[in-house]
């Protein structure tokens, strides 16, 4: 039985399996679209550990907030193109709300029951595997919450709802009016979609992060023929502009272009008569820190046509 290209498009698009992989799908099941998905997985199980290998650096990022609790996950696939797949949309989110029970544990999160399915988390992954054809990683999660106040998202390269490149969550605990607290936590969290900064204050920044900031900077002072003692001296001027770039209270906000994040926050309890705490925020970029190697394109075609 013959196919079209339109019934391979079709295929490709539910599955995310690759042309000729559809293609040979259809043939072993006279074109019946709902076999062919079926007979790809089955295909797809048997391979997914030679799949797990394979370097997973795109795939989405998907928030969740509910009330006064936050999820956020970043599940990587090998490319862009699954991004745009439904099926691995769908488990995406799913998986951040999850995250509101699981909390900070991957571990929980895997053996959590996924959405009405019999799977678990870590089964349905793996089946997703099996049915698209790229390895697959839930890498990491973040869970925030406040005991009264707001969170608030802001997603970036959204590629649909609550899913993107780049997901961020600030947490205000205040008795304020919530709309106000909404309006500036979106400001704030823009912002750190903006400069990522590394920790909320001064005293909650790595204290190794901090100590080789130090060391670069004195080395830099004593080579430019400057005495350790006024080196150290002048590093501590300089180490006050690095709490600016990297602090979050320290920054002065991208929006204003002027105002640093602690005094908005100070404004903001001033205009409304109450106290506001900005509590905590959470950011994850898409395949951050994943190395991924350079390939050669030329030579990789060359290789696949046999040309030496």
């Amino acid at each position: 039985m013959s196919f079209s290209a339109s019934m391979v498009k079709e295929l490709r698009e539910k599955s995310g399996a690759g042309m000729m992989d559809c293609k040979k799908a259809l043939i072993e099941t006279e074109c019946n679209m709902d076999d062919a998905i079926d007979w790809l997985r089955k295909q797809g199980l048997s391979a997914v550990a030679k799949k797990s290998s394979r370097v997973a650096a795109e795939g989405l990022i998907g928030v969740t907030i509910k009330e006064t609790k936050g999820g956020m996950i970043e599940v990587n696939s090998e490319t862009d193109f699954v991004a745009r797949n439904e099926l691995f949309q769908s488990f995406v989110k799913t998986c951040s709300d999850l995250v509101l029970t699981s909390k900070s544990s991957i571990d929980v999160l895997k053996n959590l029951t996924f959405s009405n399915a019999e799977n678990t988390v870590d089964q349905e992954l793996k089946n997703n595997i099996a049915t698209i054809g790229e390895n697959m990683n839930i890498r990491r999660i973040e869970y925030i919450e406040v005991s009264e106040g707001v969170l608030v998202s802001y997603v970036h390269n959204k590629v649909s709802e609550d899913l993107g490149k780049l997901g961020v969550i600030v947490a205000i605990e205040s008795k304020a009016n919530k709309d106000k607290l909404l309006e500036v936590g979106k400001q704030i969290a823009m912002h750190i979609a903006a400069t990522s900064p590394k920790s909320l204050n001064i005293e909650d920044l790595d204290s190794n992060l901090v100590d080789r900031e130090k060391e670069v900077l004195i080395d830099q002072a004593v080579s430019s023929g400057k005495p350790k003692d006024i080196a150290e001296k002048i590093v501590q001027g300089r180490m006050k502009k690095f709490f600016q770039d990297v602090v979050l209270n320290e920054q002065v906000s991208v929006i204003d272009g002027e105002t640093k994040i602690k005094d908005i926050i100070k404004n903001v309890s001033k205009e409304l008569g109450t106290q506001v705490i900005l509590k905590d925020f959470k950011i994850l970029k898409l395949g951050e820190g994943i190395e991924v190697a350079e390939n050669d394109f030329a030579a990789e075609v060359a290789a696949t046509a046999g040309i030496k």
